[in-house]
């Protein structure tokens, strides 16, 4: 916004939300807090959702601060109007109320191109939208750095593998974990008590730790499935799943079929399982397979009742048992 007189309507639209809500800011503080009506085209806990007609009546109305810097009539989640609550408010635009600035927000496109196109003919449409970075790691240390934080490597990378690789969903992450860290230097523990996970733990995380005999990344990726509110026995499946497969997989290429023709015969659609299946195959001795196997049947007896310890507890101690190294497993 600038110091020129403000237009009839402005329609603040895009994937920045930092940005948008800043603009919202600026409109705001021309006008006083009660001379301000927030409506949105969505239901929420406080009201029904406001139509377009709705709109107009409120733009129309005269409140108590009509003079002066008169009135700001503000729009949420304008996205969800139908047809007939755009042509109600195009239609306003034609002949706007004098005392009033009519501001709509909206997430994403919204479905009339000719609201679209009267605002920008009646006022303005500003645009704010997240390009999606090239290199998240990247532009994510650049975010930390544009807000005066420095930040270690461990933490920008344990950030996008969090938050994945929206650019708004880590400028979120960002400012939650700057204002926690209060000027100190960003570290992975800030980011790991902070930052929530969008994404389900991939279904190979596990068993990938778990064919580089990597104790740690086992017992991680198990509390992330937890914490994404897995039960310890879906984590112990996951796991035996994938050793049958291992056996399985095996066993067809053991009689000369390809990772194609084996990933048909087993009902899978891509060949990736097959591929990771026998890449795993080779780190595991047969015999430590068949032992994990008899490790996670115990578990399974155990998470049905058969130990008084805690489920995680023993999730835990069947994983590191099941992940250990080589010469250790040897000498077991």
């Amino acid at each position: 916004m600038t110091a020129e007189p403000l237009a009839p309507v402005y329609l603040l639209k895009g994937t920045d939300r930092p940005k948008v809500r800043r603009a919202l800011a600026r409109l705001r503080a021309h006008f006083h807090e009660a001379s301000i009506e927030t409506l949105s085209a969505e239901a929420t806990i406080d009201g029904d959702a406001a139509s377009g007609q709705d709109v107009v009546d409120a733009c129309n109305a005269l409140g108590l601060f009509a003079g002066g810097d008169g009135r700001l009539v503000l729009v949420e989640a304008v996205e969800r109007w139908k047809v007939d609550d755009a042509k109600a408010v195009v239609a306003y635009l034609a002949d706007p109320a004098p005392s009033t600035v009519l501001a709509l927000v909206a997430e994403e496109e919204p479905r009339s191109a000719a609201l679209v196109e009267t605002c920008a003919k009646a006022g303005q449409v500003l645009a704010f939208d997240v390009p999606k970075p090239k290199d998240p790691s990247v532009w994510t240390r650049s975010e930390f750095e544009r807000q005066g934080a420095t930040v270690d490597h461990e933490a920008v990378r344990r950030l996008v593998e969090l938050a994945g690789e929206d650019a708004t969903t880590i400028a979120g992450e960002v400012d939650k974990v700057v204002t926690w860290a209060a000027g100190e230097h960003v570290v992975a523990e800030d980011v790991e008590a902070l930052a929530v996970p969008v994404h389900e733990t991939a279904p190979w995380e596990l068993t990938d730790a778990w064919a580089a005999r990597d104790a740690a990344g086992v017992l991680r990726a198990a509390e992330r499935a937890l914490e994404q509110g897995k039960e310890p026995f879906v984590v112990a499946l996951g796991l035996a799943s994938h050793l049958r497969l291992v056996r399985d997989a095996e066993a067809l290429a053991g009689d000369g079929l390809g990772p194609k023709e084996i990933a048909k015969r087993l009902g899978k659609k891509s060949e990736f399982p097959i591929r990771k299946a026998l890449a795993h195959a080779e780190s595991h001795a047969r015999r430590e397979r068949d032992a994990a196997v008899v490790r996670l049947a115990a578990l399974d007896a155990a998470l049905k009742g058969a130990s008084r310890l805690s489920a995680e507890l023993e999730l835990e101690r069947a994983l590191l048992d099941v992940s250990r190294p080589a010469e250790t497993a040897t000498r077991r």
